[in-house]
């Protein structure tokens, strides 16, 4: 359907960027809470934070671990190793009241799956990128960010360069798939149900080879400030 969709000079150079949502709800990635029962502990979560008992649990599944609840609020790491809140499920954009929709099991793979069904559509193959909406510790707000990416340099690596002032540059490493997540979220609205954008002018950071995908952007948990 994206290749379809896609406009007709399509390059292998552009990147194309899907909300998580629409490719969640392809591969199945739905719950209806009328099917869950909630557990102890989920029903603990819900009392004491003001949820339902059933979307807490399916919380709890999809996390690999519970890192802080507070003021209604699940901050979560994911089996993926994401941290965000509720363990990316919700509700927004699903098709029944009752839904619920999880993120893809494998967003580095949903994205290499769907470069090569969009090269096998249109004859090019452009850089991919998977996004989410993120919280940021630091920051009120939220901003989407890349889960997913093939073909794509998630990070762009200035460690060893040198600055204007020619000092050498130690930490700054950009987080490019999560700037061009937040642009084209921009783009595509949080309502106009559409949940892909292309992207032109960065085709330096896309590959021929899928590459290592989003998973380079999570930070180590012994690399983690806050534990």
């Amino acid at each position: 359907m994206i290749g379809a969709a896609a406009p007709p000079d399509l390059a292998d150079d552009d990147v194309v960027v899907i909300a998580h949502k629409a490719i969640s709800k392809a591969e199945g990635r739905t719950v209806r809470l009328s099917e869950v029962a909630p557990g102890e502990r989920a029903r603990a979560l819900a009392a004491e934070h003001g949820k339902d008992p059933r979307h807490v649990e399916v919380v709890l599944r999809e996390s690999a671990e519970l890192v802080r609840a507070e003021r209604g609020v699940l901050v979560c790491r994911t089996h993926h190793g994401l941290v965000c809140a509720n363990a990316g499920v919700d509700a927004s954009n699903a098709a029944a009241a009752d839904e619920l929709v999880l993120l893809p099991l494998d967003p580095d793979r949903s994205a290499r799956e769907l470069r090569e069904r969009i090269a096998a559509v249109r004859g090019v193959r452009p850089g991919v990128l998977v996004t989410d909406t993120f919280g940021r510790a630091w920051r009120l707000g939220q901003t989407d960010v890349a889960i997913g990416a093939a073909g794509f340099v998630a990070l762009d690596d200035w460690r060893g360069r040198q600055d204007a002032q020619e000092r050498e540059m130690r930490a700054t490493v950009i987080a490019v798939a999560d700037a061009v997540a937040g642009a084209a979220d921009l783009a595509r609205g949080k309502d106009s149900g559409e949940p892909a954008v292309r992207v032109s002018g960065l085709g330096h950071y896309v590959t021929e080879e899928d590459g290592p995908g989003a998973a380079v952007l999570r930070r180590p948990l012994d690399e983690d400030l806050f534990r």
